[in-house]
């Protein structure tokens, strides 16, 4: 109340703090507001003028199809108060409804290829080598020794063999390797802003004391 003028502010939005109901308008918008004598009532014309002043639908020029202004508000929940219910208002809020569904980010491919590397291997070989022996006369093999001329030139020869290296190569089979998926869990958090309906009083008796 201004002066000897009620001034009237929509409650839509309004919640309590301890015992007074805050309103979502400042105290300058309410007191420019039409205002109407603290004995008398609000007409249909002073009613509509509010409505228009804060910018509301008004009563007049609401739909008649059972839905609120603003079309198809089948994701509202709606307030089921009202003359032909009880005295109660329902409050109602958004809750956030979280799932979770798969989605590909990628590919992983199993391939091979071929490399080249030098290997050195030490391989021991043999080989044989000729030396002179000389040995005495003996009974053992004095015929032998006998059995030629006197004096003579003569040549033996004897046949050396070595051991040589020969490299192949074959392949072997050293390892199995295979893809395999494991599952990582995190944590993400979601932010979202969700609505809430606000309940609080509007005692015009109290605005009159």
């Amino acid at each position: 109340m201004f002066g000897s003028k009620l001034s009237f502010a929509p409650i839509a939005g309004a919640y309590m703090v301890d015992d007074d109901v805050v309103v979502t308008h400042s105290k300058d918008t309410v007191k420019d507001a039409p205002q109407v004598d603290a004995d008398g009532q609000l007409t249909p014309e002073e009613t509509d003028e509010l409505f228009a002043y804060y910018g509301q639908q008004t009563q007049s020029a609401a739909p008649t199809t059972g839905q609120p202004a603003g079309g198809d508000t089948s994701g509202d929940t709606g307030d089921t108060s009202g003359p032909d219910t009880d005295d109660a208002m329902t409050r109602s809020e958004e809750e956030l409804d979280v799932s979770t569904r798969t989605q590909q980010t990628g590919k992983a491919t199993l391939r091979k290829w071929i490399e080249t590397e030098n290997v050195q291997m030490t391989v021991p070989i043999r080989r044989e080598k000729a030396r002179l022996v000389t040995e005495p006369i003996t009974d053992a093999n004095r015929d032998a020794a006998m059995a030629g001329g006197d004096l003579t030139d003569e040549e033996h020869e004897v046949t050396l063999s070595e051991e040589v290296v020969d490299v192949s190569k074959k392949v072997e089979a050293k390892e199995r390797v295979r893809l395999e998926k494991d599952v990582e869990t995190s944590e993400v958090t979601v932010d979202e802003e969700v609505r809430k309906e606000r309940i609080g009083m509007d005692d015009d008796q109290q605005d009159r004391s």
